[in-house]
């Protein structure tokens, strides 16, 4: 199957935005966000990819899921070094979390937190999944070695998978079927069995 590609994400967040930037909507989303102290997702992800974070929030939301961006929910980090005080929030919001999404993208390697997030998080509650973001549609999964110890995301924005290989796959969502996140939290147990 497919993996979901930097354009149909860029899509999604266009259709979210309109005329207004990534950041500029995202930041809209702090002031109307109340002070959320659970989520279906935390979502691991480098802070250059404003848009495609964007899109993944919407595309999640829409099947009614909390996402975590920490930049939305709490815009008094500073990512961009690594404190005591950044770990800990990030810690706790980890903790309110019932899964991780690692938007894997060309700009994942390079995130400092990433990793830490990853490590932290498998310790902690272990379910997690690596969603890929590819350039083109015809692009395959090969991320840092230890990605591969995830199940990974496949599919389309309109129905997505999540696997591990071709032994192991579980529908994850779908818009098209008008199924719901919430009516199918079975596959944070299938995410948590895949590992």
């Amino acid at each position: 199957m497919p993996l979901i590609t930097e354009d149909q994400l860029r899509k999604i967040a266009r259709d979210a935005k309109g005329q207004r930037t990534a950041s500029i909507v995202l930041k809209e989303e702090i002031a109307s966000s109340s002070s959320k102290t659970s989520f279906d997702i935390f979502l691991s992800h480098s802070i250059k990819d404003a848009e495609i974070v964007l899109g993944v929030k919407k595309l999640f939301e829409k099947l009614g899921a909390t996402v975590y961006v920490d930049w939305v929910e709490d815009p008094q980090l500073d990512r961009s070094k690594v404190t005591a005080i950044t770990a800990e929030l990030l810690r706790m919001r980890m903790k309110q979390s019932n899964s991780l999404l690692f938007l894997h993208s060309n700009n994942s390697p390079g995130s400092r937190w990433m990793p830490w997030e990853l490590g932290f998080f498998d310790g902690y509650r272990g379910v997690i999944a690596v969603l890929p973001v590819a350039k083109t549609e015809n692009e395959t999964f090969v991320g840092q070695e230890f990605l591969g110890l995830y199940p990974y995301i496949d599919g389309s924005p309109a129905v997505f998978w999540v696997n591990q290989g071709n032994a192991l796959r579980s529908r994850l969502g779908s818009l098209e079927a008008g199924k719901n996140f919430k009516e199918a939290k079975s596959w944070l147990r299938d995410m948590a069995g895949m590992k």
